[in-house]
């Protein structure tokens, strides 16, 4: 990306998404290593492989099928039933002078067409209505779990980076350590050390080879949590370059951020959406009390074979029957059950209301949250960007102060570790701002694959 200048804006801001920059990247030339994996293949694996991913694209399909239900109360419906029947009858008469015994066996054949269709069934209309509800509260649902896949994925593939920082870190601090040990070893060899240098600088040496064994069960541990989510073990990612610059939230207005959350975060869609639909269901239960017309329709044959319906008939007989007309109902009394469940949807009408309140709620402590997380982040790297000449600036003089003899060696240790300690813990805030900037966008719904790819841009060998 030659030739931006140290104001440009790798997010562009798009109609209300109340998106922000994450990152500013100065004038550079991408350089990429050729075998490491970055950020997006990353997340394009997570998307075929991750499991809970994987469940939410089925629950969104299970839940698109509400809305042909529900339309299926207000269409008609046509059945057909059939019915086939074979019988014995063995009479035997105790005066065959007036009845003569007999044996007949009697079939019957026949068939019904049903036809049927609403004409007022209000409960039956509302649920039609929570149907439309419901496919809208599955895909909140779903675009939910797409942007917590993204968070995901970059919290995981960035762990895994300050995992390997922290290690970077402590090699190279037990490597400094090792060369103060040996020089220590030798100004105690030609006298012009004591021994409590060397023993000081052991003990130091010592110490950072357990954190270095520390530091590569928690490389691995990364390693594997972020493998549950992709299905890969990856030999070598891309980093964050060290030139990259964090910009703030735009607005920089917490409350403009507060507002979009509780406004159309997803949390609080799904909520609200469950409100309505709780809404109509307590109708539904009122409407309970209502009555139901019907228009319906039958057709029917029915065969009979000879003495299927007497004993004594001589022939068989071909019926048809076909009937139309208004079918109504009214409910009278159902032992209170109605009443009940009108008083439980009522019930649980206001709770959804409570439900939606608390999910507002949560979205403005949350965004608050990782506003303030994202702010003070930028802050903290600008600091330990500061500290780090700092530390350096000391380190360098901690050991010509050693050399010339004002200095004693745990004073170089110190100086070192303070270093390279500063050196992660800046690498650590500018992955964790990153990602709190990708969590303040999902809180306001506004996180899309495209913000992704700004960060993915500046990631190098």
């Amino acid at each position: 990306m030659p030739g931006l200048a140290p104001s440009t804006r790798l997010f562009p801001c798009t109609r209300n998404r109340g998106l922000t920059p994450i990152l500013l990247f100065w004038g550079l030339t991408p350089i990429f290593g050729a075998h490491a994996e970055d950020l997006m293949q990353v997340y394009r694996d997570a998307q075929r492989y991750d499991a809970v991913y994987a469940a939410a694209r089925q629950t969104l399909a299970a839940g698109r099928e509400r809305l042909p239900q529900g339309r299926a109360l207000l269409l008609p419906t046509l059945n057909l039933s059939a019915n086939a029947q074979a019988a014995r009858l063995d009479s035997e008469s105790r005066n065959t002078a007036l009845t003569p015994s007999f044996t007949r066996e009697p079939r019957t054949l026949g068939y019904t067409v049903t036809f049927a269709q609403p004409i007022y069934r209000p409960q039956n209309y509302l649920q039609y209505k929570q149907s439309e509800l419901q496919v809208m509260q599955a895909e909140a649902t779903f675009s939910q779990a797409g942007q917590d896949l993204i968070v995901r994925t970059a919290q995981a593939y960035f762990d895994v980076l300050a995992a390997l920082d922290t290690l970077e870190v402590v090699r190279s601090q037990k490597t400094a350590t090792g060369e103060q040990l040996a020089a220590a070893k030798r100004n105690f060899e030609v006298g012009t050390a004591t021994i409590t240098d060397t023993h000081e600088a052991q003990s130091r040496f010592d110490l950072i080879s357990a954190q270095e064994i520390a530091a590569l069960n928690d490389l691995q541990s990364k390693h594997q949590a972020l493998q549950l989510i992709t299905g890969k073990a990856y030999k070598e990612l891309k980093g964050l370059r060290p030139e990259v610059k964090l910009a703030p939230p735009n607005p920089e207005n917490m409350e403009s951020w507060v507002e979009l959350s509780e406004k159309q975060g997803y949390p609080v869609v799904i909520a609200d959406a469950g409100a309505e639909i709780a809404a109509l269901e307590a109708r539904r239960a009122s409407s309970g009390h209502l009555p139901t017309l019907d228009a319906v329709a039958t057709y029917g044959q029915t065969g009979q074979s000879a003495s299927s319906t007497s004993a004594t008939s001589p022939a068989g007989a071909d019926v048809t029957t076909a009937t139309i007309g208004l079918q109504f109902a009214m409910p009278l009394y159902q032992g209170g059950s109605i009443s009940s469940r009108e008083r439980e949807a009522a019930a649980l009408s206001l709770k959804s209301k409570d439900d939606l309140e608390n999910a507002r709620r949560t979205a403005a402590v949350s965004t608050r949250q990782n506003y303030l997380l994202v702010i003070n982040g930028i802050s903290a790297i600008a600091a330990l960007e500061q500290a780090m000449i700092s530390s350096q600036s000391s380190l360098d003089s901690n050991k010509l102060g050693y050399e010339v003899g004002v200095r004693i060696n745990i004073d170089v240790l110190n100086a070192q570790q303070q270093l390279y300690s500063t050196r992660r813990d800046l690498a650590v805030a500018r992955y964790n701002t990153i990602v709190n900037q990708l969590k303040l966008k999902s809180l306001a719904a506004s996180l899309r694959e495209e913000d992704l790819e700004e960060v993915n841009r500046v990631l190098g060998p």
